[in-house]
């Protein structure tokens, strides 16, 4: 049987620093947080999938930092120009193998930019189109069956498709104002 590969040789891990304490929440930030981490802690895990938004500097990464310290489990983030290639069937295989690893290691998986992946969708013109649809599909399955928690995060949510957004179980509006407000500091 081959060897399971590290997570480490897939994804960057990232050391969070920041609990809840440390951070000025606003309450309905604050309850959301609450909620996912409630839902983490279960006694029967199950996975869960969570949808980060908000534009640039609203503390996206941040966010997913201070989930994984509060639930103490490893964050790391999936860089998605490794992982997706252009060649058949390869990016399934790097998928498969991404969510292997974070499975021996019940970390949590932080994809960025993930409106790259989930834009909306267009008809299917060539065998390019099928095979990158194939792709996604294959993804959101092993996002389904994962015990853990992953995390996309986009700047943009218009462009992602509105059929992705009922795959999420929690959706977090992260906004400017609020991470800028007197008294509220960025994060």
């Amino acid at each position: 049987m081959e060897d399971r590969p590290r997570l480490d040789e897939l994804a960057l891990r990232l050391e969070p620093s920041t609990a809840w304490k440390d951070k000025v929440l606003a309450k309905t930030e604050l309850d959301i947080f609450s909620q996912i981490e409630a839902y983490a802690r279960r006694p029967v895990p199950a996975g869960g999938s969570i949808l980060f938004r908000g534009g640039g500097g609203t503390g996206k990464t941040m966010a997913a930092g201070m989930l994984a310290h509060q639930l103490q489990m490893d964050l790391y983030r999936v860089d998605l120009g490794q992982v997706v290639s252009k060649y058949i069937g390869e990016t399934e295989k790097n998928f498969g193998r991404l969510f292997d690893a974070a499975a021996d290691s019940a970390a949590i998986l932080f994809f960025d930019e993930a409106d790259s992946l989930f834009g909306k969708r267009s008809g299917v013109k060539d065998s390019h189109d099928r095979y990158f649809n194939v792709e996604i599909n294959y993804l959101l399955q092993r996002m389904q069956e994962y015990r853990g928690l992953t995390i996309l995060a986009t700047n943009d949510p218009t462009v992602l498709d509105p059929s992705f957004l009922r795959r999420f179980r929690f959706v977090v509006e992260l906004s400017p104002a609020a991470a800028e407000s007197p008294g509220h500091p960025r994060w």
